[in-house]
């Protein structure tokens, strides 16, 4: 299996960091990205510029393969389809993509197989939104190509739905929530499932992604069970090969309901690079190519900041304060090598670790009041 031909669809973030868990084991990895300059181009050891959108582009790609996997959902879902019915190991399945692309799609399938979720109500465009004015206060969330926060909308009031999508889509009702967790779970091709310690999210107030997160997350041994099993449940559901991500929302009465899942590394998983025997890039590895899994014990409670472009700055990227954050005991920096900053662009992240919780908190504190990712043209 490790003399494998190997594809990515995407050469983000997401890819660099599976590039650099597939050096240590020697893969042959090939990446496929739309932009000349994605942040794989550098140490991929095969590259080629191309839509990921275009079945002739992914199929070409994938034709001489053994493996293909993505680092975003979205791509040419009937490429990968022709792919695996010529007897290549496409993981996760395109039908599993298909599935999680359309977020309407998505929730329906834990509705008819009894996962938790919110209830929601399915909309064709935005004057069919505006007819459910009985479920406010609720989300309006696209069916398809929304992501870190973009196709969703906060509908409180019957006035709000001018900002609802004139698109096909789906009506969530706003849930009451304590915390947002997640859990990651493997599961290779013969079945083997292992979870990551369950983690705390904290998103930014304004643009809806990531701004830092905590694990374990600080929550009672009953509900980490629940968090556990129903992210299993929900791999086992799907039957995917390769790694879930699901995102959660804990009650106040302690529910824990299923918010969206990705079929990919995610952005929650970034600091098991450092903080776990075995990083969600190498237990991605390690599913798709039906090794064993490894553990995913913890080193020692951890957090992660996202580092995001500076509001107000747009150009070639300068990190301000990299000497602070390198000068203070477990605190680790990944930049993504993107060259050009934008406001609220995900540069990198910095991975932290200590003995307890208080720790953790003043060292993303610390960490949030001295770097920043700016440009010399405003």
């Amino acid at each position: 299996m490790l003399s494998s031909r190997i594809g990515i669809l995407g050469g983000g973030q997401l890819g660099l960091m599976l590039l650099q868990a597939a050096v240590d084991w020697n893969l042959d990895i090939h990446v496929l990205d739309p932009d000349a300059d994605a942040p794989c181009k550098k140490i991929a050891p095969h590259f080629q510029q191309g839509s990921l959108q275009d079945f002739d582009t992914v199929y070409e790609f994938g034709k001489n393969l053994d493996v293909i996997t993505i680092e975003i959902e979205k791509v040419n879902v009937e490429a990968l389809e022709a792919l695996e019915k010529e007897g290549k190991r496409v993981y996760p399945q395109p039908a599993v993509i298909r599935q999680i692309q359309d977020k309407r799609i998505q929730k329906q399938f834990y509705s008819d197989r009894q996962l938790p979720t919110a209830e929601f109500i399915l909309t064709d465009n935005k004057a069919d939104a505006a007819q459910h004015a009985s479920f406010l206060p609720a989300f309006h969330k696209l069916g398809k190509d929304g992501y870190d926060g973009r196709g969703v909308q906060r509908i409180a009031t019957p006035a709000d739905f001018d900002k609802a999508f004139d698109k096909p889509g789906l009506l969530e009702k706003a849930v009451p929530f304590t915390k947002e967790l997640a859990v990651i779970v493997a599961r290779n091709a013969s079945g083997q499932t292992e979870t990551f310690p369950t983690l705390e999210m904290v998103f930014h107030p304004e643009h809806n992604l990531v701004e830092y997160l905590f694990a374990p997350a600080a929550i009672t041994p009953e509900i980490d069970a629940k968090a556990q099993e129903i992210a299993i449940k929900t791999a086992e559901a799907f039957q995917i090969v390769g790694l879930l991500a699901v995102e959660l929302f804990l009650t106040p009465e302690g529910e824990v309901l299923i918010n969206e899942v990705a079929p990919r590394p995610h952005n929650s998983g970034h600091h098991t690079i450092r903080a776990n025997a075995t990083s969600q890039y190498e237990q991605h590895w390690r599913a798709i190519l039906d090794l064993p899994l490894g553990s995913t014990a913890a080193y020692a409670p951890s957090a992660m900041v996202n580092l995001l472009g500076e509001d107000g700055f747009e150009g070639p990227a300068l990190y301000e304060g990299m000497e602070k954050i390198l000068g203070t005991p477990q605190v680790f920096p990944f930049l993504y090598w993107k060259a050009i900053t934008k406001p609220f662009r995900k540069m990198g992240h910095i991975t932290i670790m200590d003995d307890s919780l208080d720790a953790l908190k003043e060292k993303v504190a610390f960490v949030k009041d001295n770097i920043r990712v700016i440009s010399s043209v405003k």
